[in-house]
Order: C-alpha cells, then sequence, then structure tokens
C-alpha cells in the first residue's frame, strides 16, 4: 500500500532525525573534551600531576598550581551543602507530606523562583548587602563564640568563603528542594496508608518511610545542587574575595576554579598561561560531568519505582 509505505518512510525519517539531535550532543560534548585537552597540553606536559597539589600561582614567572581553587570550590560547595541540604530537604518534606493544599502550589513557586534569579543579581546582593553585614555581625559573633575552632578565627572580612557559601547555599536550594519533592511525591500512597494504618503518626511515617523510600532520589537532588555549586561562576566571584592565599578560616578570602578563570582569562598573555587555565577549566567539567551523571543515575533509580527500590 502507498499510503502505509509513506508512513513507515516518515516515521524512519523522523527516527533518524530525532537519532541525529541525540548524536549532535555526544558530537558536542566530545568537541568540548578535544578543545580543554588541546588547549591545556602545555601545561599538561610542563607541570604534570603537580598542578593538581602545587599552591603556586605565578604568572610572571610561569609557574602555574590548581590546588588554592581546587580548594576554595570544595570549601565554598561544601558550606553551601552544608546550608542548603536541611533547608532544602525540610521544605521539601513540607510540601509534599505536611502543607495544605492551599499554600503548597505557590509557595513551591516562590522557592523555584530562585532559580530564575539571574547570578550576577545575587552577586551584586551578596556584595553590598550581605557581606557588610557578615563583617559587622555574624563573623564578629562567630569568632566570639566559637574561635577556638579553626573555621572561625580571624579578622572579619565579609567577603570570603563564607560569604560565597551561604550565597551559593541560596542559589542551589531550588534545585534540592524541588527535585527531593518531586521525590517525595513519587512515593505511593499505599506505603503511608500501611505504616499510618500500624499506628505510626505523620512524622514516623515521613522519618521511617517516605525518605527511605526515596533515599537515592534525595541524594541525586544533593548532587545536582553540589554540581551547581561547583561551576557557578559570577556570584562565586565577587564575594569570595579572590585570593590566591590558602586559610582553614572561613572568613579568609579565596578562589575558585570558576572566578580564576573568568579574573585572568582576558589578561592571559602567554600560552603556558592561557593553557593552565584551560586545564583547570578541564578539571572542572570533569568534576561536574561526573556529579550530574551521577545524580541522574541516581533520581533515575527512584523514578524505576518500588520494584527497583526494594532490590537495596
Amino acid at each position: 500500500m502507498p499510503g502505509k509505505r509513506l508512513v513507515l518512510y516518515g516515521e524512519r525519517a523522523f527516527g533518524a532525525l530525532t537519532l541525529g539531535f541525540a548524536l549532535l550532543v555526544l558530537v558536542l560534548i566530545g568537541g568540548m573534551v578535544y578543545y580543554l585537552i588541546q588547549g591545556a597540553a602545555p601545561a599538561l606536559a610542563e607541570f604534570g600531576w603537580r598542578f593538581l597539589v602545587s599552591r603556586r600561582w605565578d604568572a610572571v614567572h610561569e609557574v602555574f598550581g590548581a590546588l588554592p581553587f581546587i580548594y576554595g570550590t570544595i570549601a565554598s560547595s561544601l558550606l553551601a551543602l552544608v546550608l542548603a541540604v536541611p533547608l532544602g530537604v525540610g521544605a521539601a518534606v513540607y510540601l509534599a507530606e505536611l502543607a495544605p493544599p492551599w499554600i503548597r502550589t505557590p509557595l513551591s513557586f516562590m522557592i523555584e523562583l530562585l532559580a530564575a534569579v539571574p547570578s550576577v543579581v545575587y552577586g551584586l546582593w551578596g556584595l553590598f548587602v550581605m557581606a557588610p553585614w557578615l563583617r559587622a555581625v555574624v563573623e564578629p559573633w562567630l569568632e566570639r563564640h566559637l574561635g577556638f575552632l579553626p573555621l572561625f578565627r580571624g579578622p572579619a572580612f565579609g567577603v570570603g568563603i563564607l560569604a560565597a557559601g551561604v550565597v551559593l547555599a541560596i542559589m542551589i536550594l531550588p534545585t534540592i528542594s524541588s527535585v527531593s519533592r518531586e521525590v517525595m511525591l513519587a512515593v505511593p500512597d499505599s506505603q503511608r496508608e500501611a505504616m499510618l494504618a500500624l499506628g505510626a503518626t505523620r512524622w514516623e511515617t515521613t522519618w521511617k518511610v517516605v525518605i527511605p523510600y526515596g533515599r537515592s532520589g534525595i541524594i541525586g537532588a544533593v548532587i545536582l545542587g553540589l554540581g551547581r555549586a561547583l561551576g557557578e561562576t559570577m556570584a562565586a566571584t565577587m564575594v569570595i574575595g579572590n585570593s590566591l592565599n590558602m586559610s582553614l578560616s572561613l572568613f579568609h578570602p579565596a578562589n575558585t576554579m570558576a572566578s580564576i578563570i573568568v579574573n585572568e582569562f582576558a589578561e592571559a598573555v602567554t600560552r603556558l598561561h592561557t593553557a593552565a587555565l584551560i586545564e583547570i577549566a578541564f578539571i572542572l567539567f570533569l568534576v561536574t560531568l561526573i556529579l550530574n551523571v551521577l545524580a541522574r543515575l541516581l533520581v533515575w533509580r527512584v523514578a524505576r519505582g518500588p520494584r527497583g527500590l526494594r532490590r537495596e
């Protein structure tokens, strides 16, 4: 039949077209990796593994090491997780399990609206509003009461790892909250009803059934938030202080892998300097790619349903 053949050819053409779109994404990622490796080749050949553990960054003498930026990225991102995970998961629990219908939708919308705010706006707010408040109120209080810990020693700068961590926590909060909420809503009502029928309270049902059931998805949400924090550029650059020194104190200015690229790429005049910045970009690309893949796998594990989760 000519009509059936035409439909068959159309389906095949549509399938080939969509396959081409999917492969194009892989080609783009492969092209990015190729460019990053090619651009970082001089630094890879010159410094090798020492690039990851060296603390010296001297553009004049062309000696480069990425350890201060790796440390600043990890410290600010972990601090952001410490602040954002309890808030995000707690908000998700309330919205999925406790909130009345009339407040659930508007509150969810307001939390997700935080993700739509441009990062430069967060940076300006952090620099002109939050940093002075940290310098005048929060950091002196922390030093006065927790100064026996290395994390809370030193002068109050306002800008630094603490400021970057707070801003990043606000930025990743919508990701953690919205994904965790969707994971909890995916838990079958039969699980809750069975627990309530045994005499459990709402809190016990949430803590002993809902959260364990969606544990993998919640961890995936946290990792997605971590990936966002690791790769954030403008907001972190504006409030972290951009110092090449390393310090255990959260009050001290630092630098991140993204911020050093933004600050110095336009000024890099030598081939080795440019290659060192591209190598930092390559490291950041690999870290964020691995974290996002891991997070997607964990969320997909939850999406498979009860059968997949019972294998744990």
